[in-house]
This record gives C-alpha cells, sequence and structure tokens, in this order.
C-alpha cells in the first residue's frame, strides 16, 4: 500500500474510534487545535489534553509510580478554588498529591517533515519537551509537551499535613500555570495556522528558523555536528496497547 493510502486509513481507523479517555469527550480549550490538526491532509491527533488540576488519593507504601491503585478526588481542566481542593482532601485515606498537568497532544504524521515543521511550532510557542518518535511500523508520533507541572504531596495515609495557607498558595500557584498553559495553546494554535497555511502568516510566530523552513533541532544537530573533533518543531483514541506499539520506537528525535 502506498504511504499516503496508509496513512489516510491510519487516521480513518483512529477517528472513528471510540474516545477511551477518562473524560470522554476532547477538552474545550484544545478543540480548536485538534480540529486543525484533524482538518489537515498531514496530521491527526491520538490524544490530547488542555491541561488540568488534580488531587489523587494513592495507596499508602506503595512502590507503583504509575495510577493504578489512585483515585482521583478531585479534577478540572480549568482553574480551581482552594474550597474544591480542602473539600476534595477531606475524602483521602491514603496519600495525596496535588498536581497540575500541562497540555500535551500527541500527533501523528504523515512524513517526517510535517513533524519537523509541528516540532518547531511548538518549540517556538513554549512547548520545550516537545519530541518526534518514528515507530517499527512507520508511524511517525509528534508529541507536544511542556515542562512547567507541579506535583506536592498534601496528605499521608489520610492525615493532612499541611496548612490551609499553604494549599491556597498551592492552588495560586496551579492557577497561574493553568493561564499560562492556555496562553502557550493559544500561540500555538496562531502559529500552526500560520505554518498550514502561508497567506495567513503572523510574523511574531515564526523565528529565523522558521522563515528559513529548517527546523530548529536540525540546525542544532548541525552545529554539534561541525563542532564534534570527527565532523564529517488524552490517548482518546487508542488502547494502551497500541498506544505502547507506536511508542516502540527505531527512532527518538528530542529537544
Amino acid at each position: 500500500m502506498e504511504e499516503g493510502n496508509l496513512f489516510k486509513q491510519w487516521k480513518k481507523q483512529c477517528l472513528n474510534k471510540l474516545d477511551l479517555s477518562k473524560k470522554g469527550s476532547i477538552d474545550r480549550d484544545i478543540s480548536h487545535v485538534v480540529s486543525l490538526l484533524n482538518n489537515s491532509d498531514y496530521y491527526f491527533t491520538t490524544s490530547s489534553c488542555s491541561g488540568r488540576i488534580i488531587l489523587i488519593d494513592g495507596v499508602s507504601d506503595c512502590t507503583d509510580v504509575q495510577k493504578q491503585n489512585c483515585s482521583w478526588l478531585f479534577v478540572t481542566h480549568e482553574k480551581c478554588q482552594k474550597e474544591d481542593v480542602i473539600t476534595a482532601l477531606e475524602k483521602s485515606s491514603g496519600d495525596a498529591v496535588f498536581k497540575f498537568e500541562p497540555c500535551v497532544l500527541h500527533v501523528q504524521c504523515r512524513q517526517l517533515e510535517n513533524a519537523q515543521l509541528l516540532h518547531s511550532v511548538a518549540i517556538n510557542s513554549g512547548f520545550r519537551n516537545s519530541g518526534v518518535t518514528v515507530g517499527k511500523k512507520g508511524k511517525t508520533i509528534m508529541a507536544v509537551r511542556s515542562t512547567h507541572c507541579l506535583e506536592v504531596p498534601l496528605s499521608r495515609r489520610g492525615r493532612v499535613l499541611v496548612s490551609e495557607e499553604y494549599i491556597e498558595f498551592i492552588v495560586e500557584t496551579a492557577n497561574n500555570k493553568m493561564e499560562e498553559n492556555l496562553k502557550r495553546i493559544e500561540r500555538f494554535y496562531d502559529c500552526l495556522r500560520a505554518a498550514l497555511d502561508p497567506e495567513q502568516v503572523n510574523k511574531s510566530c515564526l523565528t529565523e528558523e522558521q522563515t528559513q523552513k529548517k527546523p530548529v533541532y536540525r540546525r542544532r544537530r548541525k552545529r554539534a555536528e561541525r563542532d564534534r573533533p570527527d565532523s564529517d518543531c488524552g490517548l482518546q483514541n487508542q488502547s494502551e496497547n497500541e498506544q505502547q506499539d507506536d511508542l516502540d520506537s527505531e527512532l527518538t528525535l528530542f529537544n
């Protein structure tokens, strides 16, 4: 099967699947980004999250770092109030952890050059932890990720360890991070739209690298090679097994 037809088949299968995320739908604050990508001939999203503030209750003395054996006491994709967290914390019987998780987006790209463009847009929009993965089946996945996370333990075996004043402080901190997160999403959307439609280019979105159509990490790699002595840019639709298969990569390129 030709490469273009295979990509179309993957896209159709993915977008026709049920949403397997806990929420069961695309977050409002990232839906326009998802629509823009899915309406393109070169991309489709495999998972997305606009960012969230959560309070998770884990099992005491559990060494499993995954989310198994955890219960969700509180979750929101918007700013939250101190009272919401305090009320949820009263339900804790284990080790409660308060977290802010920024926007994350996984996008399958038709070709590597499409992933490179998306990578440049992501980096220049503030998503500095973004990377490209090429899987064994030839699937090119672009992960749009940021680094401004927050994770704070609040209770131990159901006993709250911090003051109400401290909870107010971390809620304010998380809300500030959420506000910055939403600004980055909008910048990413504006820059992506400009990159996909040159007639709508907003030069404030583009750096010198994008203007010259050269990916950021390619230029950095070339500089590294030149300086070397021997030198010569949710998961919502897939099951966990399918996601893992896509991420079992032969080649990974991170910023």
